[in-house]
């Protein structure tokens, strides 16, 4: 079990807002002062580096408190005020808790005080996951520019298509001149290439006043291999266990008190300072804890404290898709909202591109496959898995169908095809509109990629600016992943992937927002889809038992939502050829007593790129199913 953390006591720790960190008391008598707390129980003497007007050294002493934290005011220090953290009278390192490191994180740290910021957003009342549909991002990609600023000025865009919040892939401070995040070392840092902290501040300010939640993609089971001086401070905050990409961290082991402090002062800061609704956890099966409650559980109960009335969500990614991260607490669970379910995404690709590789083979993109989806969630809730030699999932038939997130495309997924190409690159364009439908539709809660609504014709690589050797070790494990992909791994090893470290490869992954214009079927055909799901008044009910199904031919199924009073929807998807059966005795094709279906909407509507639907029932001669549709009725 975690040892008790030792809270800060008497003035003006009793003041403090956060346990770490550098922060500026505010008096009401004179300026903001400065004042530092910082863990490191294996030292001596902790001390904190500021320059005078000529750059020479000031090292001002702070005070052991006796449980391994050190604390003290700095005199004469102002907002904008470089500063380091002297170990006993060795080398100088940034702080753990930096707010701003605008050299990197091999520079400075910056004392900041966010309370300057101005916000707007008084009657923002936060965003539950029932009725979001999610929006990821990549700052450093999505815009031309790269950063916080710029994406503001295509707020405005996504919200015209129907997205409501946006997923923001993690913005800690992490080396190099780009990457992806997820090797951040500053976790309190937003990335100096992004922007300054007063920058994301403005882009959520702006977002909420658009309509738009913002959560954030937060990496809580590793620390990136380049810049991370947490170790320097202390060896307790790694576990000595491993995880995928590098040391795990220590939440249940000896002194991991102050560590588990330490990421839930993380979860609060970015829900107080940023105004933030909620976290996605990012590869919970890596972050290991054997003490209760789950350090998940506790980050979860922070951003809902620090939230006070307003409304969050903290979603998971769990590969092995463990439903305990939903259940409440009181069950032994950790209380999250919602599960990213990779299932709909591998059955979606092998229906949109035939290739069943690597750790798609357990998928047949088969009707069965997408109707329970549509019912149940996960495909995988305790059954064998081949691949990897186990029984996957956990069973999850109770729950609710909005707690679960689905795609047809992300960050991982589009770049582990090798060569970045986003799934309408990899199969036919009415095929490509069909799986739209069939994501935007049903109860689940969907998340598109940027870019995704436009069909944008950029690639989303992995790429990783590291130094020689390090870029050297990540472009052959790279390589080396990718070639569990059968139609990838027979290639040569310098052919299957982009460099990583090569600027250009991150260059290629811009958005080019002119496509928006260009490609209007695509905007058109998202944007009607996601007003169907929010205006129509039994898609938009989404309750529990409402949806049944029934395949209809090897690559056709219906999907029936039953309304009030009889005012059901049938969605009819046919992945495969045209299909004119005279008859098809179906119970869930029956219109209700004394009506008959009409279309309401179409993917193959010319307005989409479409070729254009005939009547789908007649009386006369059957059904006519579309090839490569989806098509919705109505009863009339």
């Amino acid at each position: 079990m975690p040892s008790s953390t030792s809270k800060p006591t008497g003035l003006p720790l009793s003041i403090r807002r956060y346990p770490i960190g550098v922060e500026f008391l505010h008096r009401s008598n004179g300026p903001p002062q400065g004042h530092a707390r910082v863990w490191a129980p294996e030292c001596r003497l902790v001390e904190l580096v500021t320059k005078d007007d000529s750059g020479a050294a000031i090292d001002s002493p702070l005070d052991s408190e006796g449980n391994g934290y050190f604390s003290g005011f700095i005199q004469n220090v102002l907002p904008g005020t470089k500063y380091r953290f002297r170990l006993d009278k060795g080398d100088a390192f940034p702080d753990p808790a930096s707010r701003f490191q605008p050299e990197g994180p091999h520079g400075p740290s910056v004392m900041i005080d966010p309370t300057t910021f101005v916000w707007h957003d008084d009657g923002w009342q936060g965003i539950h996951l029932a009725d979001q549909v999610l929006y990821e991002l990549h700052v450093g990609t999505f815009t031309g520019e790269g950063t916080f600023a710029a994406a503001i000025d295509r707020l405005g865009d996504l919200s015209d298509v129907g997205v409501t919040t946006i997923e923001v892939m993690p913005v800690g401070e992490f080396p190099g001149r780009f990457g992806w995040g997820y090797d951040g070392v500053n976790l309190f840092a937003p990335s100096h290439l992004y922007g300054t902290p007063d920058d994301f501040r403005a882009f959520v300010d702006a977002a909420h006043q658009t309509g738009l939640g913002v959560i954030l993609d937060v990496v809580y089971n590793h620390l990136g291999p380049d810049g991370n001086y947490l170790p320097r401070f202390s060896s307790r905050y790694l576990s000595g266990k491993r995880t995928e990409w590098g040391d795990a961290l220590n939440f249940d082991g000896e002194d991991s008190a102050p560590v588990r402090e330490f990421f839930t002062t993380n979860a609060r800061y970015w829900i107080e300072e940023f105004h933030l609704d909620g976290l996605r956890l990012d590869a919970t099966q890596q972050i290991f804890d054997q003490s209760s409650p789950h350090i998940i559980a506790d980050v979860a109960a922070a951003v809902r404290a620090a939230a006070g009335d307003k409304a969050t969500i903290v979603v998971g990614e769990n590969e092995p898709q463990d439903v305990m991260l939903l259940r409440p607490r009181e069950e032994g669970g950790c209380a999250l909202d919602g599960l990213w379910n990779d299932d709909f995404h591998h059955s979606a690709w092998v229906a949109a591109t035939g290739r069943a590789e690597a750790y798609y083979c357990g998928y047949h993109g088969s009707p069965q496959e997408f109707i329970s989806a549509a019912k149940y969630g996960f495909l995988f809730q305790g059954e064998w898995y081949a691949w990897q030699h186990d029984r996957r999932g956990t069973p999850a038939l109770d729950v609710s169908p909005e707690r679960l997130i689905v795609f047809t495309q992300n960050h991982d997924q589009v770049a582990n095809t090798a060569r970045g190409h986003r799934v309408h690159r990899e199969t036919s364009p009415a095929r490509c509109r069909a799986l739209a439908a069939l994501l935007l539709l049903p109860p689940q809660t969907p998340m598109l990629f940027q870019g995704q609504e436009f069909a944008a014709s950029s690639p989303f690589l992995y790429f990783a600016d590291h130094k020689p050797e390090l870029a050297r070790l990540v472009r052959q494990g790279r390589a080396e992943f990718v070639s569990q992909f059968a139609s990838i791994g027979s290639e040569p090893a310098e052919a299957r992937v982009p460099d990583p470290s090569d600027i250009e490869t991150f260059r290629r992954c811009k958005l080019d927002w002119s496509e928006r214009s260009s490609h209007r079927e695509a905007v058109a055909l998202h944007r009607d889809l996601i007003r169907l799901r929010r205006e129509d008044a039994t898609l938009s009910r989404r309750t529990a038992g409402q949806l049944d199904g029934a395949v209809l031919a090897d690559h056709a199924f219906a999907l029936r939502f039953f309304g009030v009073g009889g005012d059901d929807r049938l969605l009819i998807v046919n992945l495969g050829p045209r299909l004119r059966p005279e008859t098809i005795p179906e119970p869930l094709l029956a219109p209700p007593a004394n009506r008959c279906w009409t279309m309401c909407f179409s993917t193959e509507s010319p307005e989409y790129g479409g070729w254009g639907t005939p009547h789908v029932e007649t009386e006369r001669h059957g059904w006519w199913i579309p090839a490569e549709s989806a098509v919705l009725l109505r009863p009339a």
